[in-house]
């Protein structure tokens, strides 16, 4: 009998690259493998559903799911986790330098919707005690003008969001229409250095790791998903990628705490391993709903708090049953 023909579209981490090579094998399965962009992941996914698998904005997985469009299967696999802390620019010579300052400033987001801005919003208004609703947010491309929503977003009263399609995030940070950016990707003058665009926090590392020490969240930007009809022909596949991103997973972490040799073209990656490890567990970077359970139930209330989700969505709704346990022996 013949494996099963599946089309894969993701990111090129070095935590899913031994699934990608085939160094870790998928059982029963045949990839074809795609490496793209993952704005253009997101764009071909989310309108088109071109892909059997693919990585996914757990912004618009959830978003969808709260709705009618069960079109995607998520599985507990997050190729992407990034705390969000360092997201958020400023002009270089803006005055704001902490959190609390952006209480009743002017903000701009490339997405409502995008995973690493429900994040910042969210511990923006849960640790620091922000009012969303006392900030002006707008919406338009970071670099480029004309960036549009994926998904239906319902604010909820009091919160005010303004499209721009004529402008981006970059250009009116830069001439003063916009106090701050929250953005995973950062603005064009920051990747440049020309000096114009500064992180908001200095000390984000520092930050970030307080607040994942207090608690206990550490974001997870993507997840690994199935389209529906794939999954309800071949459901043994849920549960035979989970087994194979994870193995490729462990290997990548195996090689980040190896000391002899340099893997990655880093220095001191060891000792970031053993510094994350301290603040996260022996697996710093685990899969599977129980061991994430606390960052995911924060990320869905904060979803639904912010018109993200129409209705709050529950853990066990979202991630098929064949992946929420495994055997015993």
């Amino acid at each position: 009998m013949s494996n099963l023909q599946i089309s894969l579209a993701i990111g090129e981490y070095d935590h899913v690259r031994d699934v990608l090579d085939g160094t870790v094998p998928v059982a029963g399965v045949d990839l074809t493998v795609l490496r793209l962009p993952i704005e253009e992941i997101f764009y071909r996914s989310t309108f088109f559903r071109e892909f059997d698998v693919s990585e996914m904005s757990f912004a618009k997985v959830i978003a969808l799911a709260s709705g009618e469009d069960r079109g995607f299967v998520p599985l507990p696999v997050f190729p992407s986790r990034v705390y969000r802390q360092s997201s958020i620019f400023v002009r270089t010579d803006s005055p704001l330098a902490r959190l609390e300052d952006l209480a009743g400033k002017r903000i701009g987001v490339p997405e409502w919707a995008q995973t690493a801005a429900v994040y910042s919003r969210g511990a923006l208004a849960h640790e620091h005690g922000v009012d969303l609703r006392s900030i002006q947010w707008f919406q338009a491309g970071v670099n480029d003008a004309g960036r549009k929503e994926k998904v239906r977003v319902e604010l909820p009263a009091g919160l005010n969001l303004t499209v721009v399609a004529d402008r981006s995030l970059t250009q009116m940070l830069l001439d003063g229409t916009l106090d701050a950016v929250f953005s995973a990707r950062p603005p064009r003058p920051f990747v440049t250095g020309d000096g114009s665009v500064r992180r908001l926090l200095a000390n984000y590392h520092e930050i970030e790791y307080e607040y994942g020490r207090k608690t206990g969240i550490f974001p997870i930007m993507h997840v690994v998903a199935l389209r529906r009809d794939v999954f309800e022909q071949h459901r043994w596949l849920a549960m035979n990628l989970l087994r194979a991103f994870d193995e490729a997973k462990n290997r990548s972490v195996a090689r980040a705490r190896d000391a002899t040799a340099s893997f990655f073209p880093l220095p001191w990656t060891p000792h970031l391993m053993e510094r994350s490890s301290a603040l996260l567990g022996a697996d710093p970077w685990p899969y599977g709903v129980d061991a994430n359970r606390t960052t995911l139930e924060a990320f869905a209330q904060y979803a639904f708090e912010q018109g993200v989700c129409a209705r709050r969505i529950e853990l066990d709704e979202l991630f098929p049953q064949e992946v929420r346990s495994s055997f015993k022996i």
